[in-house]
C-alpha cells in the first residue's frame, strides 16, 4: 500500500483503491421502475409491504457479484443495507421488515456478500438511509395534489429518540456482525436530522470501530462536499459528489464520486440510456486525476442478476484496468493547476501517467 502524506490511517486503503462498485438492490427491483418508486407513484405502506411476500432473488450469487467487481478492477463494494423504503437486506433484530424474516427467500444477502468479500480480498461497505419511509416514527406529508409526500419524511416529535436508538441498533449490527469497512449514509436532508445528530452518530460509530470510514452525509453534507474539512469529525471522513466529477476536485480532502451507468440507481426496466464504455473509463481517470475515487453503480434485477449492459461495461473497464491499473491505484492528483485540454494526468512515486483522451 502506498501511503500518501496527511491521509489518516483508517482512510489509507480507501485512498489507494480509487475504484469501487455501488449496488442498489431491494424490494423496488420487483417493480423495475427505480428505487424511488414508492415515492414517485404514491404507493402506500401496506401496498408496498406486499412486495416482500414475493421478493425471492433466487438467482443471486455473492460469488458472481463480488467476482464481477473484482474483474472490473474495483477494490470495494458498497451495498444498500437499507434504502429510503426502510426494507433491510440483512437479518436485523431491530425489525422483521428484512429479507430473512419477511420474504420467501429467507437468506441474508449482506451476510453472503460480507463473507464473499473476505474470501476474494475485497472491502465490504454498506449504504444506510437516515430517512425511513416505513418506520412508524416517520410519516409522509401531503403533496400539492393530495398524494403521499414521502420525501422528505416528517418525524413525530416524541418518537425521534426511539428512531435514533433503532438506527444505532441496526448500525451496530452492520459494524459488529457484518464487519462493514465503510458506512455510506444518505437521506440526511430531512429537517428533523441535524448536524448535531450527525456528530453524535459519527462519534458513536467510531467508538464501536475506530477503523470505520463514514461519509459526510452522516451530517448535513447532501451537496457532496458541504462543510468538509480535513479535521471536522461532524462532516464525516469523505465527501460524496453525486452524478458528477467536480471540475477541480477537493485538494486536501478525501472524496468519492458516485455515478450510475444509465439514469437510475435501482433496476429500471426501460432505462436504456447507458453511458459508453469509453466514457466510464474516462470518468475513472478523471476522478483519479483530481485525487478522488469513482463509485460506479449497478442495479440488479429482482431475481438477483446484474443486467447484461452493466456486466459488459464492468468487463470493459476491467480489461482497461488490467493494462493501466498502475495509473489509477495509489495515485494522487495531477500536479498541474489547470486541466490539460487533451486528457488527464495522475502521479505516483515520482512518475506522471498521461491519460490521453484526444
Amino acid at each position: 500500500m502506498i501511503v500518501h502524506p496527511g491521509v489518516p490511517e483508517n482512510l489509507r486503503w480507501f485512498d489507494e483503491s480509487r475504484f469501487g462498485m455501488f449496488v442498489h438492490f431491494g424490494l423496488y427491483a420487483l417493480l423495475g421502475r427505480g428505487e424511488w418508486v414508492m415515492y414517485h407513484e404514491n404507493i402506500s405502506r401496506p401496498e408496498y409491504r406486499k412486495l416482500m411476500t414475493v421478493f425471492n432473488p433466487g438467482k443471486f450469487s455473492a460469488d458472481e457479484w463480488v467476482g464481477l467487481a473484482k474483474e472490473a478492477g474495483a477494490r470495494y463494494i458498497t451495498v444498500t443495507a437499507k434504502h429510503h423504503d426502510g426494507f433491510c437486506l440483512f437479518d436485523s433484530k431491530a425489525t422483521n421488515y428484512n429479507i430473512v424474516k419477511a420474504t420467501p427467500y429467507e437468506k441474508d444477502v449482506l451476510r453472503a456478500l460480507s463473507r464473499e468479500c473476505k474470501r476474494q480480498d475485497m472491502k465490504f461497505c454498506t449504504y444506510y438511509s437516515i430517512m425511513d419511509w416505513h418506520h412508524p416514527s416517520q410519516f409522509p406529508g401531503k403533496s400539492k395534489t393530495g398524494g403521499l409526500a414521502y420525501n422528505p419524511s416528517q418525524m413525530h416529535p416524541d418518537r425521534k429518540a426511539e428512531y435514533v436508538a433503532f438506527m444505532k441498533q441496526q448500525l451496530r449490527e452492520l459494524v459488529s456482525n457484518y464487519d462493514t469497512a465503510v458506512l455510506w449514509f444518505d437521506g440526511e436532508w430531512c429537517d428533523w436530522w441535524t448536524e448535531a445528530d450527525g456528530k453524535d452518530l459519527y462519534t458513536y460509530l467510531r467508538k464501536l470501530k475506530p477503523s470505520l470510514i463514514i461519509n459526510n452525509r452522516v451530517g448535513k453534507g447532501r451537496k457532496g462536499m458541504e462543510g468538509m474539512s480535513k479535521s471536522s469529525e461532524d462532516s464525516g471522513d469523505f465527501g460524496t459528489p453525486e452524478q458528477q466529477i467536480p471540475p477541480s476536485g477537493f485538494p486536501g480532502v478525501d472524496w468519492e464520486s458516485c455515478m450510475t451507468m444509465n439514469d437510475t440507481w435501482g433496476f429500471k426496466r426501460n432505462d436504456n440510456n447507458w453511458k459508453s464504455k469509453q466514457q466510464l473509463v474516462r470518468n475513472l481517470a478523471d476522478a483519479a486525476s483530481k485525487g478522488g475515487n469513482f463509485l460506479l453503480n449497478v442495479g440488479p434485477t429482482s431475481g438477483g442478476l446484474i443486467p447484461p449492459p452493466s456486466i459488459e461495461r464492468l468487463e470493459a473497464v476491467g480489461r482497461w484496468m488490467k493494462i493501466n491499473g498502475e495509473a489509477i491505484y495509489g495515485t494522487t492528483a495531477s500536479p498541474f493547476e489547470k486541466q490539460l485540454p487533451w486528457g488527464r494526468v495522475t502521479q505516483k512515486s515520482g512518475r506522471l501517467y498521461l491519460h490521453v483522451f484526444d
